[in-house]
């Protein structure tokens, strides 16, 4: 079949334009109202671009034999991009990049069963970069007709598999929402790059300090995100953020061959929140100094059962391992009887927390504790205004984060559905929050961690400062309880560290939130704060080890010709 082509009057392209300046140009109801923003709107050619096919595809869109849309969207992520490493005090690489991405997404059938299967979750594109408007458009009316036509192909396939499976919805294809508009000022990458090359180059020359470290690195990715959405049932937003990643690498191996890495992170959403060139400076000689420390102690020789406190960075980790994937509410495939997936799937109204803790995402606020969060927006990938949704409330599982496609018990978006680019939107996380009732000093949760070390008899107990992947400690203590002292320890696991411990086995929190800010697109954050586990196990890491390089590395001292 081919798409019905597109009447060329020019009276009605002409009349499409001037609806899209009349749209562009009314008073918005901005979330966040800017000076002139209409006017602002009205001037941007990308959205510009995209009411005018707009207008275009919802008047004109239809195929023989297939049904008119009821849903067209267009998403596009403008993005702007500097990146940089440098290792063992040299630049290794740097990129500045630009990259416009769409997506076209078109629905057919209706709210109740759509064609959002298969084929028909939308096209992505790259679009042009300069504001040639016609270039733009021309390049959203293809995206449109793959789109329609893989809608077509879709439904048909959807309402065969329904009707085989013999399987009535529980709950609509898709989700009505307002309309939102909601038009910011557009966000631009404004830096120095000498500067921070410098920082990197300058930091990772300290890997003189010990000629024992075998690599020794520091890269920064600083990114520009404008983000534009506009649907057909009156939604547009364009929304601008910046977000900055620094990171510091080392890794080495023991005597016994045992690989060591630690990669310490820094990501904020302003640029004076990253560290100076002293600040990174004198964390790079700080891990250098850790590293050695780390190769140097002793490996985990027993198996130990008993209490673990985790720092509030190795909480908001763990937490965000083990929370975030299992509150989000995914749609199972047709046919399947499950309300959504993960591990609390079956778990609504049920206590999956300790009943002192509380987590609630709330994108609406940009920053806590005087440091930004990332994960924050006010509408999301989706055209949907977000509120704060309190997911689990004093334990008990309340809420799941939503997007536009209902689960059972749940049939309307929170304003949670986001886009990892430009791909399909997902329920994710904003800003996730654990909060606690009752709080202790670090002091006061060690003294509790060893109380009950000496009550079980446990000459020591753990304390997670960091993890690494897969919940692995990367860098852990034993307290001993005769004295307090701490000593690192290596090559540990945790056993059924998972959901299950997290509703039986904490104990307490901390009084220390911490914001850690995930750097992955969509971007978010989590605040924790510290934590102590009643019982957990620990174990040796059943660890391969590599062998050693076979003869050293280059002398430190400068080589002449």
């Amino acid at each position: 079949m081919q798409l019905r082509k597109f009447r060329s009057d020019v009276t009605k392209v002409a009349m499409a334009m001037l609806l899209s300046a009349s749209v562009l140009t009314s008073p918005l109801n901005t979330l966040a109202q800017e000076k002139n923003a209409g006017m602002d709107a009205a001037s941007d050619p990308i959205l510009r671009a995209m009411q005018a096919e707009l207008a275009r595809s919802k008047a004109q869109l239809k195929m023989e034999n297939v049904g008119a849309p009821f849903y067209i969207e267009y998403r596009v992520f403008d993005v702007e991009q500097f990146e940089a490493n440098a290792a063992f005090g040299a630049l290794r690489e740097q990129n500045r990049t630009r990259l416009r991405l769409l997506r076209a997404l078109v629905r057919l059938g209706d709210y109740k069963v759509d064609s959002y299967y298969s084929s028909g979750q939308g096209v992505s594109d790259i679009l042009p970069l300069d504001g040639d408007e016609l270039a733009l458009r021309h390049q959203i009316w293809l995206a449109t007709d793959q789109a329609y036509k893989g809608a077509g192909e879709a439904l048909s396939g959807k309402q065969s598999l329904l009707k085989n499976l013999n399987v009535e919805q529980p709950v609509d294809d898709f989700a009505k929402a307002d309309a939102v508009q909601s038009v910011n000022p557009v966000a631009k990458m404004d830096i120095e790059p000498a500067k921070w090359i410098k920082m990197l180059e300058s930091a990772t020359s300290v890997y003189k300090n010990d000629p024992q470290i075998e690599t020794f690195g520091a890269t920064l990715s600083f990114i520009t995100l404008n983000e534009y959405f506009m649907n057909t049932e009156g939604s547009v937003t364009r929304q601008g953020s910046t977000h900055y990643l620094m990171t510091l690498a080392a890794s080495e191996q023991a005597k016994d061959g045992m690989r060591l890495d630690r990669s310490p992170q820094y990501a904020s959403n302003r640029i004076e929140e990253m560290p100076t060139p002293e600040a990174f400076q004198s964390d790079a000689v700080k891990l250098v100094e850790q590293m050695k420390q780390l190769r140097e102690a002793p490996v985990v020789d027993e198996d130990y059962r008993g209490p673990v406190l985790f720092s509030n960075d190795a909480a908001a980790d763990m937490f965000f391992d083990l929370i975030a994937p299992n509150i989000l509410g995914r749609r199972p495939g047709p046919g399947r009887p499950a309300r959504t997936l993960g591990a609390f799937a079956s778990s609504l109204k049920s206590r999956v927390l300790p009943e002192f803790l509380s987590v609630v995402d709330d994108p609406t606020v940009d920053t806590f504790g005087g440091k930004s969060l990332s994960g924050s927006y006010k509408v999301d990938d989706e055209g949907v205004q977000v509120a704060p949704v309190t997911v689990v409330n004093k334990g008990q599982l309340e809420n799941f984060l939503i997007g536009r496609q209902p689960i059972r018990d749940f049939s309307i978006s929170n304003g949670h559905g986001r886009a990892a680019g430009s791909g399909s939107t997902a329920p994710a996380p904003g800003n996730l929050f654990i909060r606690a009732t009752k709080t202790s000093t670090h002091e006061e949760l060690q003294k509790q961690m060893l109380d009950k070390c000496r009550d079980r008899g446990l000459p020591y107990g753990y304390f997670v400062d960091t993890l690494g992947p897969r919940l692995t400690p990367r860098v852990l203590y034993r307290v001993w309880t005769k004295d307090g002292h701490e000593e690192m320890v290596r090559g540990a696991i945790f056993n059924e560290l998972d959901t299950r411990a997290l509703r039986s086995d904490l104990s307490a929190a901390g009084n220390d939130p911490l914001v850690s800010n995930r750097a992955a697109i969509p971007f978010s954050s989590i605040v924790s704060p510290s934590v102590l586990f009643d019982e957990l196990e620990v174990k040796r890491a059943d660890n391969t080890k590599e062998k050693l390089p076979d003869y050293p590395a280059p002398p430190l001292s400068s080589a002449h010709n």
